[in-house]
């Protein structure tokens, strides 16, 4: 049985590398396959695996921005570096996969785009000493990926900032519900930072934890039950990833919710203090770009965070839920869809 299991194994990461070949293997922005010789400041192009946990809004742009990042540092795609970029689908045996995959490959590095990504990379880059550079991870020491050949970008939450523009806008709020994944380390950390903060705004916590994104829906039917006020919403990626169903019941119901970055209030979340997910992954690239170019090490380089968080508010979510919108929230929130 121990070697069905471990011939199955190979059987299945063999299957993914001959399906990367065919469809993901080329570089990005050559479509026929083709490679050409780097014109860089080593003579090198650097391989780059870009794992993403899956996709939606936040995820998508800390990629977008990524690459960004590495031509605002000189780089250029096509010319001084390729990208295999590949999609976990929210899988985690996927995940693994791909990080096994980018091993064998010999990729110059993975970047990993939210947790579970980072962290499939990081056990498959080890023995080869890969640098990882992650992007979109709440609590990197908590997901133990803070020391080693690894560094990268955390989208820590504004927790307080979004407390705080939960009460300018429902003052009579009583009750937060937040719908968060057991297994995701940053879901779990959040959650304390809220539990920990809540009362200081007159306001309670009413969480209810999930292990799969098919519980997610059972679990807004428990929190409307339960007489939340409103809901919070994390930069959950089995929640984010169905955050259309999400809307759907609570605005059946009467229910605000409250989103962490701005393509969540473009989805239809009434408002929300959060981070600017184009900017992080900038930021992600540029660490990157010291770390191809042997400027320096991800040993050097401590994982960092965007300081300054913006608000958003979706007006027309806002009307709908009959919310005014206070002067010191209009005079400085951004319009999601404008």
């Amino acid at each position: 049985m121990k070697n069905l299991k471990k011939y199955t194994s190979f059987i299945l990461a063999f299957a993914l590398a001959l399906t990367l070949a065919a469809c993901g293997g080329s570089p990005a922005g050559d479509s026929s396959g083709n490679t050409t010789s780097g014109d860089g400041e080593d003579g090198k192009k650097y391989l780059i695996g870009i794992s993403q946990y899956g996709e939606h809004g936040s995820l998508d742009n800390c990629r977008i921005g990524f690459l960004q990042g590495l031509e605002a540092a000189g780089l250029k795609e096509g010319t001084d570096f390729e990208v295999h970029y590949q999609n976990a689908g929210f899988d985690d045996n996927i995940a693994t996969q791909i990080g096994a995959t980018f091993s064998a490959e010999n990729v110059d590095m993975m970047v990993a785009v939210a947790t579970p990504s980072a962290t499939a990379c990081f056990a498959a880059a080890e023995d080869k000493d890969i640098p990882v550079i992650f992007t979109a991870i709440t609590d990197p020491v908590g997901a133990k990926l803070d020391s080693g050949n690894i560094t990268g970008t955390s989208d820590v939450l504004p927790v307080e900032g979004q407390l705080q523009l939960i009460r300018d806008l429902q003052p009579n709020a009583k009750t937060v519900g937040i719908i968060y994944t057991t297994s995701e380390a940053n879901s779990v950390y959040s959650v304390g930072v809220y539990e920990e903060k809540a009362a200081q705004y007159g306001l309670t916590i009413e969480s209810v934890g999930v292990t799969a994104q098919s519980e997610v829906t059972q679990a807004v039917d428990t929190l409307i039950s339960r007489g939340v006020d409103c809901l919070s919403n994390l930069t959950d990626n089995n929640v984010v990833g169905v955050l259309p169903a999400i809307l759907e019941k609570t605005n059946e119901a009467g229910i605000p919710v409250y989103g962490s970055e701005i393509e969540q209030m473009k989805l239809g979340c009434v408002a929300g203090a959060g981070l600017d997910y184009i900017k992080l992954g900038i930021q992600t690239g540029q660490m990157a770009a010291k770390v191809l170019r042997g400027e320096a090490a991800c040993q050097d380089l401590p994982y960092e965070v965007i300081e300054n968080f913006d608000l958003y508010i979706n007006s027309e979510a806002l009307d709908a839920m009959g919310i005014l919108i206070p002067e010191n929230v209009s005079s400085t929130a951004i319009e999601a869809n404008s």
